[in-house]
């Protein structure tokens, strides 16, 4: 019964499940995506919340969409190339190194797609719609890794319809803006199980780290709804100042996990009477995303030439642990984030070449919500800076296409990770090398 003990204690927690929703990607934030808009990709975002010409103004500020006339469509997709490798290495409660490769490109090529709407009435109301993807990730490891234990695969999709209204209070001073958000959460995510050293933990014989490595899988899903406020105010005609909040969004994710159980290590639950352990079944998380504010400026110097900055906070502090609960006799698995605000600033500009083109361009800079202490491969992030370009080309009075190309810098992030002994004792150092280049293209046509 000494080992049925032991094994009851290093189950879930101790096999490394934990930490199972840990989210992030290398060219948003945290794991925020925004890419809704190719025009403010190509200026870094700069201003983006009172760009009079771009429909995303749906849930960059929906007090924006008094400005249009008419109704407006438009499509943007941003493909993402992300590319970042391992360079490190790690041992195992023994001392021993990990075994496993660096696990290749952990990146991929991405295509993140938006649509918006916006129709304007003649009475100073507008209203508007969006569909858009503000969170997600998507990234892969090779299976047998040195740092598998950590994390193999995460795909994370947060879809999101917004519905905004908006009324100018004084007539083209100021207006205010309302949206309300309706959004699914859909995450898979994998790693490495090391049952050897929970065997070999538990006292058990013939069990050593690295030796019974088995795999968890887990899938959720849930539906959550948030809320949109903005306000656009123009004290002059060539000044225009913005001010927009996003809510925080809660769900509750259900879904199963999938364990695979070398048979070794199953034949030794089964015979000390843990059979129920490490069983495939039901299990929930809470995810909530973060709250926003950001303030826009632009100013318009000329007919030709506009300059425009942003400046964004996001409560990132809304992801202070993980926690995982599954409905077999496995514990709770908690991983501690203890994530902090973070702070984007942009700076663009944009230029009326001629009447068919447009030229813009934008620097940014994005803070990373983690630190060193709780940072794991499946969040290499760290502060990046943003470098953009881009160009409309006005086809036709009805029909317009955008370009747009962004080059993301992260600083270098680095990881060092001492899992505790009865969490299974593995280490794991190492920095991450890498990039992101952004490819946008869009259309906007004017009933």
């Amino acid at each position: 019964m000494q080992h049925a003990h032991r094994i009851t204690r290093l189950s879930a927690l101790a096999l490394g499940i934990t930490g199972a929703l840990a989210l992030g990607q290398v060219h948003a934030s945290g794991f925020q995506l925004k890419e809704n808009s190719v025009k403010g990709l190509g200026s870094a975002f700069a201003g983006a919340g009172v760009k009079t010409g771009d429909t995303a103004v749906v849930v960059n500020n929906p007090a924006t969409m008094t400005q249009f006339e008419g109704t407006a469509a438009q499509f943007d997709v941003t493909m993402i190339d992300l590319n970042y490798e391992f360079q490190g290495s790690g041992s195992d409660v023994l001392g021993r190194p990990l075994s496993g490769g660096d696990g290749g490109n952990a990146g991929d090529f991405t295509p993140i797609p938006a649509f918006s709407l916006v129709h304007k009435f003649d009475n100073g109301t507008a209203i508007g719609a969006m569909v858009s993807a503000p969170f997600g990730l998507a990234t892969k490891y090779d299976n047998d890794w040195v740092g598998r234990y950590y994390a193999v695969e995460s795909d994370v999709k947060i879809v999101e319809l917004a519905l905004s209204g908006a009324v100018d209070i004084i007539p083209d001073r100021l207006s205010v803006g309302l949206g309300l958000t309706f959004s699914k959460a859909d995450v898979t995510l994998s790693k490495g199980v090391d049952f050897g050293t929970a065997l070999m933990g538990a006292g058990v014989p013939g069990f050593l780290p690295q030796g019974a490595d088995g795999f968890a899988e887990v899938q959720g899903d849930d539906t959550g709804m948030g809320w949109i406020a903005g306000v656009n105010f123009r004290p002059t005609d060539k000044l225009s100042i913005g001010l927009n909040h996003r809510s925080e969004v809660k769900y509750d994710l259900s879904g199963k996990v999938d364990w695979t159980v070398p048979a070794p290590a199953r034949a030794t639950f089964d015979a000390v009477g843990r059979g129920a352990f490490f069983v495939d079944g039901d299990a929930s998380a809470k995810l909530t995303t973060p709250g926003m504010t950001t303030v826009d400026v632009n100013y318009q110097f000329t007919d030709r030439f506009s300059m425009a900055a942003t400046y964004s906070e996001t409560k990132w502090e809304s992801l202070r642990e993980v926690r995982i609960n599954f409905a077999g006799p496995d514990p709770d698995s908690v991983e501690p984030f203890e994530w902090s605000e973070t702070r984007f600033a942009s700076i663009g500009g944009e230029y009326k070449f001629s009447d068919a083109w447009t030229f813009r361009a934008g620097y940014a800079y994005d803070e990373t919500p983690t630190t060193f202490a709780h940072r794991t491969p499946r969040l290499p992030d760290e502060d990046r800076q943003w470098y953009s370009v881009g160009a409309t080309w006005n086809f036709s009075p009805n029909l317009e296409f955008s370009l747009a190309y962004t080059r993301l810098e992260p600083d270098t992030p680095k990881i060092g990770i001492i899992t505790a002994p009865q969490a299974g004792g593995q280490r794991l150092f190492g920095e991450f090398d890498g990039g992101a280049d952004l490819y946008g293209i869009s259309a906007q046509y004017k009933f």
